[in-house]
Parts: structure tokens; sequence; C-alpha cells
């Protein structure tokens, strides 16, 4: 069973990843609610489509028929409620974000996820630069967008970590760290750098004070008896 958690956008972060990667505009039209089923026409960029949602037990079941494009824009003048975003998607390591930029009924971002399964995402923990979760509160679903409009949004702060955070993700940056290599022997260095007179006296010097240092030390330790 498929599960999608969403999150809100700073909208400054959701400008920079606009002008970072190219999105779709996606127009939406709802018809009225029923019981059984619900119905929505949509136009993605030059294709038409009209959805029907069946609601069950199991879950809902979604049945799309492509329709032309002067259908579509016919059944989106017919509907009681839109809603128009900008669609841009990211790749988030193995898993598919899907940015969506709301400009009709009011502007607001957010950030879906789409999962195959329940177990997923329960284990997803979101990056710096996703805003909070709004996954269990239908106002922000697509159709009460249209329907409803916009809810009343909280601010989204922007913090250096969450833009940080952004731009390894639009660089497919890795975000394990890399082990530091080990530092070279002292021997080793000497081989491979030439050493001045003045730098080889200097480096003798602390040769010297390492081997006091750890004379002294010797001398502090309790004698056994």
């Amino acid at each position: 069973m498929n599960s999608t958690r969403v999150f809100l956008l700073a909208s400054g972060l959701a400008r920079l990843i606009e002008r970072e990667r190219a999105g779709t505009l996606v127009q939406q039209g709802y018809f009225p609610e029923h019981p059984e089923r619900s119905t929505h026409v949509q136009v993605t960029g030059e294709a038409g489509h009209l959805v029907l949602v069946s609601h069950s037990a199991r879950g809902p079941v979604e049945d799309t028929a492509e329709i032309s494009l002067p259908q579509a824009e016919a059944l989106l003048s017919l509907t009681a409620g839109q809603v128009e975003y900008l669609s841009i998607a990211l790749d988030l390591g193995s898993q598919g974000v899907i940015i969506q930029r709301v400009v009709t009924p009011a502007p607001l971002d957010l950030i879906s996820m789409a999962f195959r399964d329940d177990k997923t995402p329960r284990k997803f923990q979101p990056p710096a630069w996703f805003g909070p979760e709004v996954s269990a509160d239908p106002s922000y679903r697509s159709r009460s967008l249209a329907l409803a409009g916009r809810p009343a949004v909280p601010e989204v702060e922007v913090t250096n970590a969450a833009l940080n955070s952004l731009l390894d993700a639009l660089d497919h940056r890795d975000h394990e760290a890399e082990p530091r290599p080990a530092r070279p022997a002292q021997a080793a260095i000497r081989a491979e750098a030439p050493v001045d007179a003045e730098a080889e006296q200097e480096l003798d010097g602390l040769n010297i004070e390492d081997s006091v240092i750890r004379e002294l030390a010797r001398s502090l330790q309790p004698q056994g008896r």
C-alpha cells in the first residue's frame, strides 16, 4: 500500500530549487466530493487526464483516463475548485521527492514523498531543509486546497543548516563523512620533502624535548616495591 509524507518548505528555499531545477506546471480541477468516489481533471504540460478515485475499506483506488487537451481545459472550467502548482522532481539518495510550488488558490510550498510500503516512511528521517510535517492534516491535500482554499500556514524558518543541507542535495554530495587520511610517519615526511638546515635544527629540538618529557613521565611513575 502506497504511503505519502508531506512537509512544508520555506519559500526562500523553494525559490532556490526552482532556479536550479526545471519544473512542470500542473492544473487540477476538482468536482464536488461524493461518498463513494471523487473525480478531478488534470492538465500537466500538454497532457490531459480525467482521474476517478474510488473509496473502499482497503484504501483509495485510482483510475486514470487520458483525454485531449481541449477536453481537459473545458472540464477545468466546470469544476468546483482548482489548484495550480509547479511540480519539481528531486532525487534524495534512493528516494524521490516532489516540490510543489502552489500558485492557486494562494502561494504555498510543499514537499511530497511517496513510499511503496508502510514501514519505509516511518524510518525516513527528513533532512534539515524540510519544514514541519503536515502529512496528517487533510487541509494541505490538493482537493482541500482547491475546494476550501489554503489553510493558515506557519512561517518556516530558514537556518544555515537548512541551506547547507539543501545545497548538498542539489549538488548530489555524499553526506557520509569521508575518513581523514592518516598522518604519515615523521620519517616519511622528512624523506618526501627537503628540509632546510633551520627546519632540521628545529625538528631535532622537538625530538629532544619529546624524549625529555617521556623520561620525566617515567620518573614520576610510582616505583614497584
